[in-house]
């Protein structure tokens, strides 16, 4: 039933899109939350368990990072073709809106 929605709705593909994006957003919250409570701590334990933490998290960004590029959703190295993913975007968040 939600594939048939999506298809009436003309997002098909997304919901692949948001869901990455946000898994991405998610991520760098993460590194950079991580980052501070690694200013932040008093022993080297902790540090050490945090510096694990931030390693994971930004493995798991890269790995999101390189799928949404594959996937053409994320083109850090190009502007104007991520504006446009970023306009089709928000006109499809629009339209769910009406």
């Amino acid at each position: 039933m939600t594939n048939m929605l999506q298809k009436i709705a003309g997002m098909a593909g997304m919901t692949d899109q948001v869901i990455a994006t946000d898994f991405l957003i998610s991520t760098k919250t993460a590194v950079r939350n991580l980052t501070f409570a690694l200013t932040e701590s008093a022993t080297p334990e902790v540090r050490e368990e945090l510096r694990k933490q931030l390693n994971y998290e930004i493995e798991a960004h890269e790995k999101i990072a390189q799928y949404m590029m594959k996937k053409g959703y994320y083109n850090p190295s190009d502007l104007e073709e991520q504006l446009d993913v970023d306009l089709k975007a928000s006109k499809a968040a629009l339209k769910i809106a009406d």
